[in-house]
């Protein structure tokens, strides 16, 4: 089982970390997959294609086929914007699985889609405020969550590494060698032990599924920067589209609230459970982001769904 890492030469903030990275020891060239050049370390395979990184599709699946090396996960690097500019670092999981048929996703993935999220997602999140505190990045820069969106499309638990937010900040080479050695370290190279892998973990646990909030998922945030919390996909609350025909007036009837925020949740959910055997998903809602009928719908949905719901010390 192999570990890919992929960047993009096109995106500074993909490649800066990626060269980064491979300036680091025991690296040496892979094999090409189609025109795209690898590079080897122990069990991890970085890629460096030329395209959008969010438009390379079946990367797992394709390596697989042309290496017969089976792909535990995947981590891209990449480029974070903002409408603030505010400089970032920043990790999440992906898809768009609030999307109907109908809809062209804006940013890669396919409609009703979302990867299993890669477990490292929580635990790398405390490294990586660690590192960029060592390191003076912050507070200059904000260390975050962000909620589950974009593509591209692969089936192995995935998570994006970000720098954020403006040409300036995805050029520093401070914020590059940070998200260098969150993966050097994470992943366990240079014989350190890996952060993060959850098939080491022993023990009964809860993970937590984000449902509500921001993009940022400040609610969430507070509880996965506890030691010890593991998190799976992030439903912020434009990926919960709920249409109101007056539920706010009379008695809520789940059926009749329409949009995709039923199976946004159900996929979540159910990828979330791939990634992480043995563990139980439980959902933890931002309940201020919602109105009463919006949340007395989704609770009442995850109880149908026998979806347990948490509160913040169920998770720490």
């Amino acid at each position: 089982m192999v570990t890919l890492v992929v960047a993009t030469t096109t995106d500074p903030a993909s490649i800066g970390p990626a060269s980064a990275l491979l300036v680091m020891p025991g690296w040496y060239p892979g094999p090409f997959l189609q025109e795209i050049p690898s590079y080897v370390n122990g069990e991890v395979r970085l890629l460096k294609h030329d395209n959008s990184i969010v438009k390379e599709d079946h990367l797992d699946k394709r390596w697989e086929e042309a290496t017969g090396e089976f792909v535990d996960e995947v981590i891209f690097l990449s480029k974070h914007t903002a409408v603030s500019n505010r400089p970032a670092l920043t990790i999440h999981p992906i898809g768009v699985p609030h999307l109907s048929e109908d809809e062209v996703p804006p940013a890669g993935g396919k409609p009703g889609w979302a990867a299993p999220p890669n477990p490292r997602i929580g635990p790398w999140l405390r490294l990586l405020k660690k590192i960029a505190e060592k390191h003076n990045l912050t507070p200059e820069f904000e260390v975050t969550l962000e909620a589950t969106h974009h593509g591209p499309i692969v089936n192995s638990p995935t998570m994006f590494a970000e720098i954020g937010s403006t040409e300036e900040y995805w050029k520093r080479q401070d914020a590059a060698q940070a998200i260098a050695l969150l993966v050097w370290e994470g992943l366990g190279l240079g014989e350190r032990v890996a952060v993060g892998d959850w098939r080491r973990y022993k023990g009964s646990k809860n993970i937590l599924l984000g449902i509500g909030g921001g993009h940022y998922v400040p609610r969430h945030m507070d509880i996965v920067l506890n030691d010890g919390v593991w998190v799976g996909h992030l439903l912020s609350g434009y990926s919960l589209p709920m249409e109101d025909h007056g539920q706010s007036k009379k008695q809520v009837h789940i059926e009749a609230v329409k949009g995709k925020w039923r199976e946004a949740i159900k996929v979540a959910y159910e990828t979330t459970q791939a990634a992480f055997p043995g563990g139980e998903v439980v959902a933890h809602l931002d309940h201020k982001s919602f109105k009463g009928w919006q949340k007395n719908a989704i609770t009442g949905f995850l109880k149908a769904q026998n979806i347990k719901i948490g509160k913040p010390a169920d998770f720490c």
